[in-house]
């Protein structure tokens, strides 16, 4: 009668394992990290090659959240949206989601090292360093541009993507850097318009909770006009062609219009739609980035 108790204790816990890991975000980088390959292979990149970056970036990345778990701990418990996370909530302790991150990142940079490249497998480590250390420690706690400086850390899977084809940090993969780096803010921000007072609780300085509701609705949209802007300029490298252009332009457009709604609009109306089109918005550029190149190569 006790064996289904410990089944389902256990499946719970291995669950638990898992959402340190933030499998979402891991996802979504992943879609940056292969989009960077396919660019700089000029097509689909050798599947070995694929899978061994893939399976060491979302170890860096599990490695990287579970250690955010353990750190923000404190603040976690403050908060409606993070309040059951595994650490947060006392069904992992503090110690293991501690030594899980740690592992993890080894093995990513052992995996990295010995079978990617060097560079690549420091570039993934020096980004799970500064998510933690930087970011994490730091930034988040005690300024309201944390996320603006810390989404340098989500920026370099396509760089590791690209550097694992190519050995070397080109152009492209500058502007991959400052598209998914250019992205953030007013992703991040959108998402804090939705659970400001959750910051305000656990008292983390983000943009909505030091800044007037106006400003921070002018900041999203002159960051979206950015980002957009550099999408743009990605063109005029060789690297992306006219499929890319025109998929940036209908996706950039369409973020603008969801920027400008939401600055027009009374309160947090429109914060929502503009959270999840950011969403999509990224995973489908990087989809016309992918397309375009295997178009080229074909």
């Amino acid at each position: 009668m006790q064996v289904m108790p410990q089944n389902s204790a256990g499946s719970g816990l291995i669950l638990d394992y898992i959402a340190l890991t933030k499998p979402r975000i891991i996802l979504l980088l992943l879609i940056t990290a292969i989009g960077g390959m396919v660019l700089a292979s000029g097509g689909f990149p050798n599947p070995v090659l694929a899978l061994l970056v893939l399976f060491g970036g979302s170890l860096a990345s599990g490695g990287a959240q579970s250690l955010n778990h353990y750190l923000d701990r404190d603040i976690d418990r403050l908060m409606n949206r993070t309040e059951n996370r595994p650490v947060a909530s006392g069904r992992v302790s503090p110690s293991s989601a501690l030594i899980f991150g740690i592992i993890l990142n080894l093995v990513a940079f052992i995996v990295l090292a010995w079978w990617v490249s060097m560079l690549s497998a420091t570039l993934t480590i020096g980004a799970s360093i500064f998510y933690v250390l930087v970011y994490t420690m730091w930034l988040k706690r005690t300024t309201p541009q944390n996320i603006v400086i810390g989404g340098a850390a989500g920026a370099i899977p396509p760089v590791v993507g690209w550097v694992a084809v190519t050995g070397q940090f080109d152009l492209p993969a500058l502007y991959l850097f400052a598209i998914v780096f250019f992205w953030t803010p007013p992703h991040f921000w959108a998402l804090s318009l939705l659970i400001k007072d959750d910051y305000a609780r656990a008292g983390i300085p983000m943009l909505p909770v030091v800044a007037s509701l106006r400003q921070t609705k002018i900041s999203i949209f002159l960051y979206t006009l950015l980002l957009v802007a550099i999408t743009l300029m990605f063109f005029t490298t060789s690297a992306v062609g006219w499929i890319y252009l025109t998929g940036s332009i209908g996706l950039g457009l369409a973020f603008v219009y969801f920027a400008w709604s939401l600055l027009r609009k009374e309160k947090i109306d429109g914060a929502k739609g503009m959270y999840l089109y950011s969403l999509l918005y990224i995973a489908m550029l990087f989809v016309f980035i992918m397309a375009d190149s295997i178009a080229i190569r074909v």
